[in-house]
């Protein structure tokens, strides 16, 4: 009985308390809490700098497609011709006639 007392008495506090409890909880954690905040953070770092790396290599691609195609480079053919069939010797000299 004086429990119940004591809790009629004290509406405002017990319920301001539990609300300010509960507001806190959600902002540290949850869905759109800080933790998630930071996590999501990473992620986004982690996805840029991923993109930044194939944005990198496409160019490369793109470079070496249009050494094929546009004008043909012979240079490169031999290049990858050596790579590809392991003709030659690495750091070989070259002499055309």
């Amino acid at each position: 009985m004086k429990f119940l007392k004591i809790i009629k008495e004290k509406k405002f506090t017990l319920l301001s308390v539990l609300f300010f409890s509960y507001i806190t909880l959600n902002l540290v954690d949850g869905e759109r809490g800080l933790i998630s905040y930071i996590d999501k953070q990473k992620k986004i770092q982690q996805l840029q700098h991923e993109k930044k790396l194939l944005i990198k290599h496409l160019d490369k691609i793109e470079k070496q497609n249009s050494l094929l195609t546009e004008k043909i480079d012979k240079d490169y053919l031999e290049i990858i011709y050596r790579q590809k069939f392991l003709v030659g010797k690495p750091n070989e000299e070259i002499y055309v006639k």
